[in-house]
């Protein structure tokens, strides 16, 4: 497992994670199937009662009172192993809410643990999609997804599950209703009899491209490779403010590729 930069450590029965000492964090949350069939192509599918658990607002202790006044917030997220049928484990599809103090819906920065990543994204919840993402990472890689995107966050290897943190805009909310009007966001994906993944258009949609890649290495915004993305707050706390603040990238966020 990617070290994280702090002492956390996840559980597989039952799903949540162990904190440190010195580290503070909530009781987790957890996602059934029954919640999220509305964001799968086989809504009757079979697979694990608990699909993932999130443990949102977890870092040092030290650190609590530097994150409140950034409005930065860092979540933590264990999936299951296995399948839902024929789809991998996955979250559902959404949209981040629009913040109050910033007026943008906000973006997130990815950091993956262990197992595969997938993260999917399209730039709308509309009939047109717009440009469609599937971006692969694995353990200590990191993903961003851009403001007002729809997105999921899907298991990319069934036998190792998928670890991974992320910082977000600490009043952070979900909007699923666009996305659970169409089934689902525009490309599903799919696993055959080896566990490969593959992907089949969601025909609620205007047709637009899948494109699959590796992640940018993301330098506009000040992201430094092999080192965590909690440590690099520790060592700059101003260095993730576009996160909880989005004006701050705007130029960025323009023609942005994921």
């Amino acid at each position: 497992m990617f070290d994280p930069g702090f002492d956390i450590q996840p559980l597989n029965n039952p799903l949540g994670f162990r904190y440190g000492g010195d580290v503070f964090g909530p009781e987790v949350e957890c996602r059934s199937l029954e919640q999220i069939r509305s964001s799968l192509q086989n809504p009757e599918c079979s697979g694990p009662e608990t699909v993932y658990a999130i443990a949102m607002d977890v870092g040092k202790k030290e650190h609590k009172t530097e994150l409140e006044r950034r409005m930065l917030l860092f979540g933590a997220v264990t999936y299951a192993s296995g399948r839902l049928g024929d789809e991998p484990i996955r979250s559902q599809g959404h949209v981040h809410k629009v913040s109050v103090h910033s007026g943008w819906s906000p973006p997130e920065l990815y950091e993956i643990w262990s197992g595969r990543a997938i993260i999917y994204m399209q730039e709308k919840a509309e009939d047109d999609p717009g440009r469609c993402f599937a971006v692969v990472a694995e353990p200590g890689e990191v993903v961003v997804v851009p403001p007002n995107w729809a997105h999921a966050t899907i298991s990319g290897n069934p036998e190792v599950p998928l670890t991974f943190g992320a910082w977000c805009d600490r009043e952070y909310g979900f909007e699923y209703q666009k996305v659970r009007e169409h089934q689902g966001l525009a490309w599903y994906p799919l696993l055959n009899s080896t566990n490969e993944l593959i992907w089949s258009q969601n025909a609620s949609y205007d047709y637009r491209d899948l494109m699959i890649k590796r992640p940018e290495d993301y330098e506009k915004l000040g992201i430094q490779k092999g080192i965590s993305i909690y440590r690099q707050f520790e060592q700059d706390p101003d260095r993730f403010l576009w996160v909880s603040n989005p004006q701050l990238a705007a130029v960025v966020w323009k023609h942005f590729t994921p």
